[in-house]
């Protein structure tokens, strides 16, 4: 099996091509509709992860932001930036799942 994605989002991906094609395409809309870089799109994308209490997308959104070089301390700094608007719980949960990703 060719995968390009763990998890949920893989298996989507998978059995339904076309809807992963128009969501893709979608992404692809949305992040050239402004002038943010590559990177401060990733880091926003994080923090509305950490706001939404995904576990699944922060774990997402930290292994995408190490593959891009983005470095660690920038991603911790969103979680404790977090610690105002979410609450200190919600902050240290963000913190804990941005280190499960060691690679």
């Amino acid at each position: 099996m060719n995968r390009t994605m763990p998890g949920a989002a893989g298996d989507l991906a998978e059995t339904y091509p076309d809807v992963w094609k128009g969501y893709s395409a979608l992404g692809e809309a949305v992040a050239g509709a402004g002038p943010l870089t590559e990177s401060e799109r990733r880091l926003v994308k994080l923090a509305l992860s950490i706001g939404a209490g995904s576990e699944g997308a922060v774990h997402s959104h930290t292994r995408r932001a190490k593959a891009e070089g983005i470095e660690m301390a920038a991603l911790m700094q969103v979680a404790l930036l977090s610690i105002g608007p979410l609450g200190l719980p919600r902050a240290v949960a963000a913190k804990t799942w941005i280190e499960d990703i060691k690679d």
